[in-house]
């Protein structure tokens, strides 16, 4: 029997090939980033061709740092950056656009004209969603209105559709010869075209949206083979058997199988996902309704979600944008130059506010400057925003259960961060842990794979693997904290009603 599985995880802003061992842990790791196309004002693009040579690459780096093969791995499962879609022609390869990313606004007419009759939860009874452009039903519609002759290949049965984890798996399993056109329940119910309860296509909406149903990929299940990789790759023969969209992929390699339990990623953006088990649950505090998992012919679990756009690419954006430091690891100590934040608030309402808010003509604003502010304020400004974020989303999740969350599982890039995570168990008032993986989101593709295929024998299997690294218990005045949250939410006002038609 082969020692490992190979999880791929296409991101926001790299695609990874991350290899675990039985134990979960990590033995290899290979990555690329690849590039932000920023065309306009709240348009957000990626090359899907690049992002597939990138995953190749990945894979190759992996197995050569490990010194081992294709005949070492047992299974391959995916994760990805949900929402961003792709539209590329079955007979070619080619993709007929850009992928247009989770954050790309350009969408909001389109929203606007599907809210004009029934409002923005026109199809949220059914979907679980609000329209909104952070999904990929939207994207699929500008491609076909705006994209010469797509419309036309679309209607003769030639385009398909896939977030970016079906249009890895296309190529993996063959492309153009015989690949595998499919995605799993978690991706499918970001698109705002599956029903939550048939857990299929909805003919009905689909009909509104004007996508043929052609387009779309096969939906399955989340931990079943779906196929082998193609005689052309690395990986050959060795079967694809995981799907799961990246923050679902990190609830699951959280261990956060059960109803109630629930994890925090910070990653591009913030997600928040509580498991509430086999039931629909529909918010009504502005989080999401979304699936959590389903296991092959097991019972699906669903789960709300707090989504939160700009949290970690706001660092980035002060690197690449703005210069004020050169990496990312280096706010951390710029923040600590300062004992507070000076009086300065920082919204990065770049691509409008996602959860609780929903609102789309807000814009990034920083707030409360005076003379006395510094790069250093700035700098514990942007990072007190993650914390403040999730926040107000976890207040959301805790109305919506009626169960306040007594510990928040964390995990993702930022969480190595001590000032940030401080911060953050003491602004919500329970205690942040950490696992010793941080990389919970591929180990929850590996998870999903290697239960496919009997490498894990089941859910006990994986709850004995996950192990804590570190704790932050909240040691702020509640006061000063309640104050914090006060002035954080004044400033949140200050972004809205900034978009009309002569703002971009």
């Amino acid at each position: 029997m082969a020692k490992y599985v190979l999880a791929i995880d296409q991101g926001t802003t790299s695609s990874r090939a991350i290899i675990f061992d039985k134990a979960g842990s990590i033995i290899s790791i290979g990555q690329l980033e690849h590039e932000q196309i920023l065309p306009q004002a709240g348009w957000v693009e990626h090359d899907p061709k690049e992002i597939w040579d990138n995953t190749r690459e990945a894979i190759g780096q992996a197995l050569s740092k490990a010194n081992i093969t294709r005949h070492d791995i047992e299974a391959v499962g995916i994760t990805n950056q949900r929402e961003t879609a792709v539209v590329w022609d079955k007979n070619t390869g080619v993709p007929v656009y850009n992928a247009i990313v989770w954050q790309d606004t350009r969408t909001q007419d389109i929203v606007d004209r599907l809210a004009a009759d029934g409002g923005v939860e026109r199809f949220k009874a059914k979907v679980g969603l609000p329209l909104a452009t952070y999904f990929s039903g939207t994207k699929i519609v500008w491609i076909l209105e705006n994209v010469e002759g797509a419309r036309e290949k679309a209607d003769a049965g030639d385009l398909l559709f896939g977030t970016t984890d079906s249009w890895v798996l296309w190529n993996l399993t063959g492309g153009t010869e015989g690949g595998v056109h499919a995605t799993d329940v978690t991706n499918a119910s970001r698109t705002m075209f599956m029903d939550l309860k048939t857990l299929q296509w909805d003919d009905e909406i689909l009909a509104i949206f004007d996508v043929p149903k052609s387009m779309l990929p096969e939906i399955k299940s989340s931990s079943e083979v779906y196929g082998t990789a193609s005689g052309h790759s690395l990986l050959r023969e060795v079967p694809i058997a995981g799907i799961l969209g990246d923050q679902q992929a990190a609830t699951f390699g959280q261990a956060a199988f059960g109803q109630g339990e629930a994890k925090n990623t910070y990653g591009t953006g913030n997600f928040l996902i509580f498991n509430t088990g086999t039931e629909i649950i529909h918010s009504k505090n502005g989080l999401l309704t979304t699936v959590g998992y389903k296991l092959g012919d097991a019972p699906v679990h669903y789960a709300l979600e707090g989504s939160i756009a700009v949290t970690g690419s706001l660092v980035q954006w002060m690197r690449d944008q703005l210069g004020i430091i050169n990496n990312a690891s280096e706010i951390e100590d710029l923040a600590k130059t300062v004992k507070d934040n000076g009086g300065a608030y920082f919204v990065p309402a770049f691509s409008g506010l996602f959860a609780p808010y929903w609102r789309s003509d807000a814009r990034g604003a920083l707030v409360g400057l005076t003379r006395y502010v510094n790069k250093g304020h700035i700098a514990r400004a942007a990072l007190e925003a993650i914390a403040y974020q999730t926040r107000e989303v976890l207040d959301a999740v805790n109305a919506d259960s009626g169960v306040p969350l007594t510990e928040l599982k964390v995990d993702g890039g930022a969480t190595v961060n001590d000032l940030l995570m401080q911060f953050q168990a003491d602004i919500i008032g329970v205690p942040v842990v950490r696992p010793v993986v941080a990389e919970t989101t591929a180990l929850g593709a590996a998870y999903a794979a290697g239960l496919a295929v009997g490498f894990w024998s089941g859910l006990d299997d994986l709850r004995s693997n996950w192990q804590e690294d570190s704790r932050w218990e909240p040691a702020m005045d509640p006061e000063d904290a309640a104050r914090l949250l006060r002035n954080w939410k004044k400033a949140v006002t200050k972004t809205l009603d900034w978009v009309d038609d002569d703002v971009l």
